[in-house]
């Protein structure tokens, strides 16, 4: 069955081209707006598995839809798809629930490879923006809350083995591979690990694990 996806670009030709893009690499476009106050309705009614926004539109801003679909929409991933890869624009979109950040500077098979990914369950991040993912993870943090202690304990090894890897930029088959577990295994430990981080993604948990020291970043 192919992957059902909402499109949203107030650039009519933007979205146009898209649209053609994606429903000739197999995808369900369900719909294609103008605005995210279209957009979030839209998602609520169909539950589409995607939805690729941009940031900058008239109204609410693309983030904030996003929030609002990650809210509404639990099974529904956000592609976050703009010209501005400025480092507030990924905080903000990663907090939102974003499950990508890339660049309009991107190739149409770089596009359509990302979204495949981010339908199967991974996070994408455009490759020149990790240096500001890094930055963020980085900066040093408060002292560690007896709420973040007692999570920091209930991470098992396991979960410890799978984050790290995750964080080193492993995928769920590679993971599953280099530990000799099932991906279903691998699935229920980041679920696991989501749960006990209080994080919606794999970048969410990430960045979260990182600051509490769970695992490290190269």
């Amino acid at each position: 069955m192919p992957v059902s996806l909402l499109l949203v670009d107030d650039h009519r030709m933007v979205r146009e081209s898209l649209k053609r893009s994606y429903i000739e690499w197999g995808f369900d476009v369900i719909g294609d707006v103008a605005s995210a106050e279209e957009a979030v309705p839209l998602a609520v009614a169909h539950q589409p598995q995607l939805v690729v926004t941009d940031i900058a539109m008239p109204g609410i801003d693309g983030i904030d839809a996003c929030e609002q679909i990650a809210n509404q929409c639990p099974d529904t991933r956000v592609i976050i798809l703009t010209m501005h890869g400025d480092e507030d624009s990924l905080s903000r979109a990663i907090r939102a629930g974003a499950s990508g950040f890339l660049l309009k500077d991107c190739s149409i098979d770089e596009l359509m490879t990302a979204t495949r990914l981010a339908a199967s369950g991974e996070t994408v991040i455009a490759p020149q923006l990790k240096p500001h993912l890094l930055a963020q993870v980085r900066r040093p943090s408060s002292t560690m809350t007896a709420t973040q202690t007692t999570t920091t304990h209930r991470i098992t090894p396991r979960e410890t083995e799978v984050l790290q890897m995750i964080a080193d930029g492993h995928s769920t088959p590679e993971v599953a591979e280099r530990l000799f577990i099932s991906q279903k295994t691998v699935k229920n430990h980041l679920a696991s690990i989501y749960q006990k981080l209080d994080a919606r993604d794999r970048t969410q948990a990430v960045l979260q694990s990182v600051r509490m020291g769970i695992v490290t970043l190269d």
